[in-house]
């Protein structure tokens, strides 16, 4: 399992800064929350790690090795994304786009292998989506889609899964569903790394939070110690209140 290191990381885009020192370390078996207003650099953050964009300082690393040094398709065996929901659904079925996760293992051009679909079929099951598997994606809702993207990323069976704000769009209970699917999939190994809105669900299921504010890390560490009322109201620039009820954590405005 891969270890992630991000070292003085830096990225700035027509002359303005959007990252700048960044130095952080997971390891497989953390469930890591970033959290930070629109804007503080996390989407940013997400395409550097994958690939996507090529940093202007520093250096990310998986195992010692430089992403850029992967090929596409190696990468693509290591670390699997689920990008915010703000495409327009392609026409084809549910089967269809969750099958093209098996893509860096059989190639474009060959067929499913049994094993393949195998894959598949118990994602979808896992995620509740198997009656949809025939349907087009464009007769989804939202958050239908949001989760076929994450069953998508899920039958890649990677080591590391990347997921932009991927609770938006969701109905509470899927929420709660899908953090708690996360959580297990950080217990059981995996290295989840994540952008999130909602602290109270973090607090619950992330073993660790960074928080980004204008391209820097504010704070990082264990939720208990950096999700509290006073941290938050000045991150958030707004009063807040927290109660702790057994093992969870609840926010609030002020009244």
């Amino acid at each position: 399992m891969p270890h992630l290191r991000l070292e003085k990381l830096g990225f700035t885009r027509q002359g303005r800064v959007i990252l700048r020192d960044l130095s952080l370390s997971f390891a497989p078996g953390q469930l890591v929350c970033l959290m930070g207003a629109n804007g503080a650099g996390k989407t940013t953050l997400l395409r550097l790690i994958l690939g996507l964009l090529r940093a202007s300082d520093g250096e990310i690393m998986l195992d010692g090795r430089a992403v850029h040094d992967f090929g596409r398709r190696d990468l693509a065996r290591i670390l699997a994304y689920v990008p915010q929901n703000r495409e327009t659904p392609p026409p084809y079925s549910v089967d269809q786009i969750v099958a093209m996760g098996r893509l860096p293992y059989k190639g474009l051009m060959r067929e499913s292998r049994p094993e393949d679909q195998g894959i598949v079929t118990r994602i979808l099951t896992r995620l509740g989506l198997n009656a949809l598997r025939d349907r087009p994606c464009t007769s989804l809702s939202g958050g239908e889609y949001q989760r076929v993207l994450l069953a998508r990323a899920l039958v890649q069976e990677t080591p590391v899964l990347v997921l932009d704000e991927p609770l938006s769009g969701l109905d509470f209970g899927h929420q709660i569903r899908l953090m708690a699917l996360l959580g297990a999939l950080g217990k059981a190994g995996r290295l989840v790394l994540m952008t999130a809105h909602q602290p109270d669900l973090v607090y619950r299921y992330a073993t660790h939070v960074v928080l980004l504010e204008h391209g820097r890390v504010l704070a990082q560490g264990t939720p208990d110690v950096i999700l509290d009322a006073g941290r938050l109201s000045a991150f958030y620039e707004t009063p807040l209140t927290h109660h702790d009820i057994a093992d969870d954590r609840f926010f609030a405005g002020e009244t």
